[in-house]
């Protein structure tokens, strides 16, 4: 189920990846590919007062994998934006506990 918050990077240019990008974060996932969500934020930057270029932020929300699966998934991420012509993007991973995770007002 990892949750992919996008920002600094245009609904059109996710959407071109976005396919084949799914596909093998899947792959290294070991999961469907129904598991994955791509949310793209619109984003206001501001520096010294001035509305400034956002820069390529993803945000993964999931439950951990594990180091090798996690630098597997960065990889992958970072190789299908890096082919949009984007210099450079930073991940973060934010990890879900199973007790505090719920669905529809129960504990998954």
């Amino acid at each position: 189920m990892p949750h992919m918050i996008i920002r600094g990077i245009s609904v059109p240019q996710i959407q071109a990846i976005s396919t084949a990008l799914i596909v093998e974060l899947a792959d290294v996932c070991s999961c469907g590919t129904d598991n994955f969500m791509l949310e793209c934020l619109p984003t206001v930057s501001i520096f010294q007062g001035e509305i400034c270029e956002t820069y390529p932020f993803i945000e993964v929300g999931w439950f951990e994998r594990g180091q090798e699966i996690r630098d597997a998934y960065a990889k992958v991420l970072t190789k299908h934006i890096l082919s949009l012509g984007i210099p450079e993007v930073e991940i973060a991973f934010k990890v879900y506990r199973e007790d505090s995770y719920y669905w529809n007002g129960k504990l998954v």
